[in-house]
């Protein structure tokens, strides 16, 4: 535990935090690039050259690309990887896009893959807009009360969507060059002019298509696909001046960073467009490095500009169930002042105009910066503020952590759950329209289990501080929620974790601290559910699949991670001492190295159920935590027993 603490202290950065790897999804990269080629502009050498590497590393045995860094080849991710290379100045004769092009061509090439690809193609000129489903800007202008008004989408996939209309009403397109036409011909086995591009609209190929359409979604394509033809040009100028006035208000107030990887280039690109060389490209273009990671296999493109108050919140957390030292407390001092410098402090401007939720007191997955806060993350620093309350380290005011306890409460939704950045505007049956193929929930932002639960201890927290805080009906009603979503084994699913040892931990974790008893049924059937899976050596394993499939799927080996999780449910529902807990803990321990770190993994992390993401900082903090606490109540145990239990671990000291 010494090591681990050593270890994790050692990775602080300056300002406080810890700001780890976010990588992980390779359609991002691509991305990146695609954008500015469209500008007539480059990365810079070293950039170029990582990225570069970065692609290579990652290409598969049977040479297409993954959507992330552990999945099988899809169409999208190949084809986008290959164009990318070429744009950063491979050759078409170089081995690894030899391959590709093997992989993708029999395929389908572009023409049958996911429809962001497509669109990113037009977008270079790679693909004609006459073979991508409509995305005509009008939609903005329709009437707010409508429940498929974009408003009412998930904030992330309307922030996609929103500069991808402006670009699909302005027909943009790169300039032509050399390499373009070098690419049309390596992309597709016939002449590019013979191309059917009607009917590639919806194609797709088997590899890319998770999320089949259905007839709904076919039939709203053909009407809009009509309305394209005969659409009028002043509605549409209309249109894009309204798209325009929503995205400058995305940029502004997010200064520049914006929601994500995707939608920040886009917004860059339409900029580009619409005011070349002007202030706004300029501002873009000076954030877009945010989203750099440099890893040991090259340049990668992060999934947020970092994950630095998320990861910051979870170190402070275990680093206070280790215990305090003078050493610990220097380093949960400058922690506690990153949380402070982070809180967002006022609403974003005219937020209703721009269909934002109010932001006062949130605080963000990133940085203040960022602008969006999250009901997960403002939970989760705020219980980190209150534990270094008392060690006199939190810097945040009372005020301020009473306007993020009224921030959490106003995002529960009418089902007692919490979603992540709003309350669900839109029906869940949005859903079945969901255009992406590759990705699934993206919609619609419903109740989630981990974020009701981080909201639900939060709440908790902030009642044992201030006894008479009126947040009781609120944890009740997302107690009730949390069973509700209890599956017939004991499980919860994970939306943004992998994948059911994640869910279960934030779904146990949350009923204990709305006041579940230990021997209450459902903690009983998570205990049992854990205790089956368990490995024999101790540990516990789950891959992406299992988000994928939606059921449990054991992973190769164990993972520190998984099985960090997974004690922490045990202890937390009352197993401190149990032989399934004291297995996880000498687990945990064998498999650390010399240093403190635990060896290197499988991506913990997930988003849209289908993409792996990678927390780097989860493996220096959860095993941890995970240890620190198990020891603590079983040492409560051995004290109330009057004596140690045989072969339960020795205490670190």
């Amino acid at each position: 535990m010494r090591r681990a603490r050593d270890m994790l202290a050692g990775t602080q950065a300056a300002d406080g935090s810890w700001k780890g790897d976010y990588s992980g999804p390779l359609f991002l990269g691509p991305v990146y690039v695609a954008g500015l080629y469209v500008m007539g502009r480059t990365p810079e050498a070293s950039v170029r050259d990582g990225m570069v590497a970065h692609m290579r590393a990652h290409q598969n045995a049977d040479g297409g690309w993954g959507l992330d860094v552990e999945s099988p080849s899809l169409v999208f991710t190949s084809v986008l990887n290959y164009v990318a290379q070429r744009l950063l100045g491979v050759g078409a004769d170089d081995p690894g896009l030899v391959r590709a092009r093997a992989w993708f061509l029999p395929r389908g090439g572009p023409l049958s893959s996911a429809s962001w690809g497509k669109f990113l193609l037009a977008l270079l000129g790679l693909y004609e807009y006459e073979g991508l489903a409509p995305v005509p800007p009008e939609l903005w202008l329709l009437p707010r009360g409508l429940p498929f008004h974009p408003s009412r989408l998930w904030c992330h996939c309307r922030m996609v969507y929103l500069p991808m209309g402006w670009l699909y009403g302005r027909r943009a397109r790169a300039p032509e060059t050399p390499l373009l036409a070098e690419l049309r011909r390596e992309l597709y086995p016939q002449p590019y002019a013979d191309v059917d591009w009607k009917a590639a609209r919806g194609r797709v190929a088997r590899t890319d298509a998770y999320s089949p359409h259905g007839l709904g979604l076919r039939a709203v394509h053909r009407v809009l696909g009509w309305y394209e033809r005969f659409h009028s040009k002043r509605l549409r100028e209309r249109a894009l001046e309204e798209s325009l006035e929503l995205i400058r208000g995305e940029d502004e107030a997010t200064h520049f960073v914006c929601i994500g990887p995707i939608n920040k280039v886009l917004d860059m690109v339409v900029w580009h467009v619409a005011r070349p060389d002007g202030p706004e490209v300029r501002a873009h273009l000076e954030r877009l490095p945010d989203y750099l990671q440099h890893t040991h296999e090259g340049v990668a493109v992060n999934g947020y500009n970092s994950s630095q108050l998320w990861d910051t919140a979870f170190a402070v957390q275990a680093l206070v169930a280790a215990g305090e030292s003078a050493w610990a407390r220097d380093t949960l001092e400058r922690a506690g002042r990153f949380l402070e410098a982070q809180q967002v402090l006022e609403d974003s401007p005219d937020a209703a105009r721009h269909h934002r939720h109010p932001s006062r007191g949130g605080w963000p997955f990133s940085t203040r910066a960022h602008g969006w806060p999250i009901s997960d993350c403002t939970a989760e620093a705020l219980k980190a503020c209150l534990l270094l309350e008392p060690l006199g380290l939190n810097r945040v005011p009372r005020e301020r952590l009473e306007q993020a306890v009224a921030f959490i409460l106003s995002l529960q939704n009418r089902d007692g759950g919490w979603a992540t950045y709003e309350q669900q505007r839109g029906p869940r049956w949005l859903e079945r329209f969901n255009p992406s193929d590759v990705f699934a929930g993206i919609m619609v932002d419903p109740s989630y289990v981990e974020c009701t639960s981080a909201c639900i201890q939060a709440l908790a927290a902030w009642r044992g501080a201030w006894p008479h805080a009126p947040v009781g009906q609120s944890i009740a009603r997302g107690a009730d929620f949390l069973r509700r979503q209890q599956r017939p084994d004991g499980s919860w699913e994970g939306a943004w974790g992998v994948c059911f040892s994640y869910g279960t931990w934030f779904g146990v974790t949350g009923l204990v601290a709305s006041g579940a008893g230990t021997g209450d049924p459902a903690l009983r059937k998570a205990v049992t559910f854990l205790k089956a899976h368990q490995r024999e050596d101790g540990a516990w394993s789950e891959t992406i699949q299992a988000c994928r499939e939606r059921r449990w799927v054991e992973g190769r080996t164990g993972h520190a991670v998984m099985t960090s999780w997974s004690v922490l449910s045990l202890v937390a529902a009352g197993e401190a001492n149990a032989e399934a807990t004291r297995r996880g803990v000498a687990w945990l321990r064998e498999r650390q190295e010399a240093e403190g770190q635990w060896p290197r993994e499988p991506l913990a992390g997930v988003f849209s159920r289908t993409c792996a993401i990678h927390y780097d900082a989860y493996l220096r903090i959860f095993p941890l935590w995970a240890l620190s606490l198990a020891e603590r109540q079983a040492g409560a145990f051995r004290a109330r027993e009057g004596s140690a239990t045989p072969g339960s671990p020795p205490c670190p000291g």
